[in-house]
C-alpha cells in the first residue's frame, strides 16, 4: 500500500525541515563494501562524517586554548 499524496507531502516538509541533503558519488564498490560490514549506507556515511566532524572541532578547541 502506498502513502497517501498529502502523507507524501508532510513527509517531504519535514525532511527539508530537519534534514541536509547531499549527493555522494563513490567509486563503485564501495557500496558493496559498506553493505559487508552490516552498517546501512547511509548510517555509514552519517557516522562517518560526525566523527571526522567532532575530531576536528576537539583539534580546533585545542589549538585555539
Amino acid at each position: 500500500m502506498s502513502k497517501s499524496k498529502a502523507a507524501q507531502e508532510a513527509t517531504k516538509r519535514y525532511q527539508d525541515k530537519a534534514y541536509d541533503k547531499t549527493l555522494v558519488l563513490l567509486p563503485k564498490g564501495t557500496k558493496d563494501r559498506i553493505k559487508a560490514t552490516g552498517a546501512t549506507v547511509n548510517g555509514f556515511i552519517n557516522r562517518a562524517v560526525l566523527d571526522r566532524l567532532q575530531a576536528s572541532e576537539s583539534q580546533d578547541n585545542t589549538n585555539g586554548e
